[in-house]
């Protein structure tokens, strides 16, 4: 299981990237495997103002639809505008050409209370 280290985990399978004066949220490497072949990414809260750990939006795969919890509080700026074409993305690429979202306004102690690589390696066994 790819679990990159300059990464960090939430116990909900998001990871969190700090890109700049943004953040890149995407579903682990773990996630995607679980929910199988993914046909659609949902995500209407461009524009928002979302909580930790309040839901952001839905991932569909082929057996199941998933929600997308926010793992630290921010706004939603951007959603990957490849996945409404190619979410597939999210399974071939999870944490890269496969992230879901953009935040800024992030808060930075919520990104450090997330897990790093190891202890989410442990998390998922």
């Amino acid at each position: 299981m790819n679990v990159p280290a300059e990464l960090r985990y939430s116990s909900d399978h998001e990871w969190v990237k700090k890109d700049g004066n943004r953040y890149l949220v995407g579903i682990t490497d773990f996630a995607q495997s679980e929910l199988g072949e993914i046909v659609y990414v949902d995500v209407t809260s461009e524009g928002e103002e979302i909580g930790q750990g309040e839901t952001f939006g839905s991932i569909e795969a082929v057996k199941t639809v998933a929600d997308l919890m926010m793992p630290i509080a921010g706004t939603v700026v951007e959603v990957n505008p490849a996945l409404e074409d190619k979410p597939e993305l999210v399974n071939s690429d999870p944490y890269g050409e496969g992230w879901i979202i953009a935040i800024e306004g992030g808060n930075d102690d919520h990104f450090g209370a997330l897990m790093d690589s190891e202890a989410y390696k442990g998390m998922i066994g």
